[in-house]
C-alpha cells in the first residue's frame, strides 16, 4: 500500500544538510599560517571535508594518521574549529525551504553524522534550523559509526518510526550503504563534498539530486504527495 509521506528523512551534516567548507577551509588556512606553510584553495580542500579533519590535515600538512606530529596538528585544527565552528556555516540552498515544508506536511527529519557531538551540538544551535531535527545521532551515541546502520536505527527509534519508511540522504558512499543496510530508500546529493575521481552511479543509491531544491519534488513524486 503507498503511504501518503516519508515517516522521516534523515541527513547527514556536512556536504548534505550543512556547507560546512568555509568554515573549514579558513580554519585550515590559519592553521598553515601559524606553521609558515602556503595555503591550500578552497576548491582543494572542499573534497576532503566528509572525510573529516585526519584527512583534511593530511591533505594541507602531508603527514598521515600515525606519522610524527600527525596528532599535535590534528588537535590544534580542532581547537581552532570550535573557536570558528559556525561563522560561514549554512544550510545548502534549497535546505531552508525544504524544512519548512517538511514542517507544513508534519514530515519529521533528523541528522545521522559522523561529526561527533561536541562540534556538531554547538553548530545546530548556532544555525538554528526551524522546525527542529527530531533527532540528531552523532558517533558518540552508538558503537559503530556509518557506514554500519546502528546510528540509523538509533534515529528511527527515538522518532518512533520504522527505518524501511524513511528516507536517508547523503554525499559519500559510506552514507548510501549505511542506509541501504538500514532498509532505507537511499538519496545522493552529488552537490555535496565529493571525493575526486567518485561516481555516484557506483553508490547503488535509489535515486540522486543534483541541488537541494531537487528533494521536495523527488518526495512528492515518490509519495503522490501533491505539488505545492
Amino acid at each position: 500500500m503507498q503511504i501518503s509521506k516519508p515517516a522521516a528523512v534523515l541527513f547527514d551534516l556536512d556536504g548534505t544538510l550543512i556547507d560546512t567548507a568555509p568554515d573549514f577551509h579558513f580554519v585550515i588556512n590559519q592553521q598553515l599560517r601559524q606553521h609558515q606553510r602556503d595555503e591550500v584553495s578552497y576548491d582543494y580542500l572542499r573534497r576532503y571535508v566528509s572525510n573529516g579533519a585526519r584527512a583534511m590535515i593530511s591533505a594541507a600538512f602531508g603527514p598521515e594518521e600515525g606519522e610524527p606530529g600527525f596528532d599535535q596538528l590534528h588537535q590544534e585544527m580542532l581547537n581552532l574549529y570550535l573557536e570558528h565552528i559556525c561563522v560561514k556555516s549554512a544550510p545548502f540552498p534549497g535546505i531552508t525551504e525544504l524544512l519548512n515544508w517538511f514542517g507544513q506536511q508534519g514530515i519529521h527529519w533528523g541528522i545521522v553524522t559522523n561529526k561527533p557531538e561536541r562540534f556538531t551540538t554547538p553548530l545546530m544551535q548556532a544555525l538554528n534550523l526551524t522546525p527542529a531535527s527530531s533527532s540528531t545521532i552523532c558517533p558518540d551515541h552508538v558503537q559503530e559509526k556509518k557506514p554500519h546502520p546502528e546510528s540509523l536505527y538509533l534515529a528511527c527509534r527515538e522518532i518512533g518510526v520504522d527505518p524501511t519508511d524513511c528516507i536517508y540522504v547523503g554525499d559519500h558512499r559510506r552514507d548510501i550503504e549505511a542506509g541501504r543496510r538500514a532498509g532505507m530508500t537511499t538519496v545522493a546529493v552529488s552537490y555535496g563534498y565529493i571525493d575526486d575521481g567518485e561516481d555516484l552511479n557506483n553508490w547503488q543509491s535509489d535515486h540522486q539530486v543534483n541541488h537541494a531544491s531537487e528533494i521536495k519534488p523527488l518526495l512528492e513524486q515518490l509519495y503522490k504527495i501533491p505539488a505545492s
